[in-house]
């Protein structure tokens, strides 16, 4: 699968496999690196703190989406695959042409 990044950073085709793992990884070396810092710590106060923020936030990570969002999800990924992209730029040209 391939990405287009905007504009504004230039247009790149990233392989979105690659990305995610790099992303995966950025992620499990921060938590292992808060785990770390939680087991070394005897401060209670912020162990405590902690919890409230995980508490507070866990609700917010469950999404659920509908079987149509679903579905546009596996459309958009089936367009990528088969190079059924437009940049930006383009996009914009576009929508400037149809908006005048």
């Amino acid at each position: 699968m391939v990405y287009i990044i905007g504009q504004q950073f230039g247009i790149h085709l990233l392989n979105f496999d690659l990305y995610k793992k790099e992303i995966m990884n950025a992620l499990e070396n921060i938590k292992n690196s808060l785990i770390d810092r939680i087991l070394a710590t005897r401060n209670e106060k912020l162990l405590e703190a902690i919890k409230s923020i995980f508490d507070s936030t866990q609700s917010e990570e469950i999404i659920s989406l509908s079987t149509e969002q679903i579905e546009m999800l596996s459309m958009s990924e089936k367009d990528i695959e088969y190079g059924k992209l437009v940049s930006e730029s383009e996009l914009s040209n576009r929508d400037s042409k149809w908006l005048s």
